[in-house]
């Protein structure tokens, strides 16, 4: 399994957010302490706001911050948000799956349950997780 960078870039601009609470940062600081294009992070930073993750503020003092509290945002809900729409393989994606054994092959279900197991073991984990005492994170992400 391999994640999209889209998915590492969310989680990136969250855990950024996070280390800075109560302060609007702008793209330009997320892409450049996430070594990100800005033109592909909007594309994220998009997504994330429609879906509660983030609230944005436009204009000239505008940018970014969490739109919820960091112990309320599950990893695995977010990985679902960028992952969901790409088939795990050619087998779940329905009216597109071309594979000739898709009527008798029990690999399918292996796969399906494998894959529950990742985003289950994902949803135990909150952002609050990934940076409540991770000082070297707070250090490389922390605006001054």
């Amino acid at each position: 399994m391999r994640l999209t960078t889209r998915t590492n870039l969310a989680m990136r601009t969250l855990m950024f957010c996070a280390v800075n609470p109560g302060r609007i940062v702008r793209k330009a600081e997320v892409a450049s302490a996430c070594n990100a294009s800005e033109n592909h992070l909007a594309q994220v930073i998009h997504l994330l706001a429609q879906k509660g993750f983030l609230h944005t503020v436009r204009g000239r003092a505008g940018g970014l911050m969490l739109g919820r509290a960091p112990e309320t945002i599950r990893v695995g809900e977010v990985f679902r948000t960028f992952e969901s729409t790409l088939p795990f393989t050619e087998c779940f994606a329905g009216g597109e799956n071309s594979c000739p054994l898709a009527g008798c092959c029990r690999l399918k279900c292996a796969l399906a349950d494998a894959v529950e197991a990742f985003y289950a073991s994902l949803d135990r984990l909150s952002l609050r997780d990934m940076v409540d005492g991770n000082g070297a994170l707070e250090g490389l992400l922390k605006v001054a």
